[in-house]
């Protein structure tokens, strides 16, 4: 090692070591069955009451950009990192109620006997 720092860094590819070493080597987010879908929209719920200092400076940034409502791909591109980086440091702000998500709706099928037997029918017609 030269101390340069050189070898740390792809000039093509950025840094090497930053995306795990934001997340403190995690994958996946501290909430349990938590997986922020893309659509999914983030809004900021509270402000730390004692700062944020235990933060590191990309939760600060998650939090001042979601005072206006985002979708977690917004929340990734404007941060310009990668969606499981997001996930996870979305996830400790969850974890610690920094954050509000609004998940989409599932659809609701109302599907009935009837309807599925005249599909079926008209599949047979064919």
């Amino acid at each position: 090692m030269t101390g340069s720092g050189s070898e740390w860094l792809d000039e093509e590819a950025g840094p090497l070591v930053r995306a795990y070493a934001l997340t403190g080597g995690r994958t996946r987010p501290a909430t349990r069955g938590e997986d922020f879908e893309l659509i999914a929209i983030i809004a900021t719920a509270s402000t730390p009451a004692h700062g944020t200092a235990g933060l590191g400076p990309e939760h600060r940034a998650i939090l001042e950009l979601c005072v206006r409502p985002l979708s977690v791909a917004e929340v990734s591109a404007e941060l310009h990192l990668p969606l499981v980086v997001i996930r996870v440091l979305l996830g400790d702000l969850l974890h610690h109620g920094f954050i509000a998500v609004r998940r989409p709706e599932q659809e609701r099928h109302a599907y009935n006997e009837h309807l599925l037997r005249e599909v079926l029918h008209g599949l047979e017609a064919l």
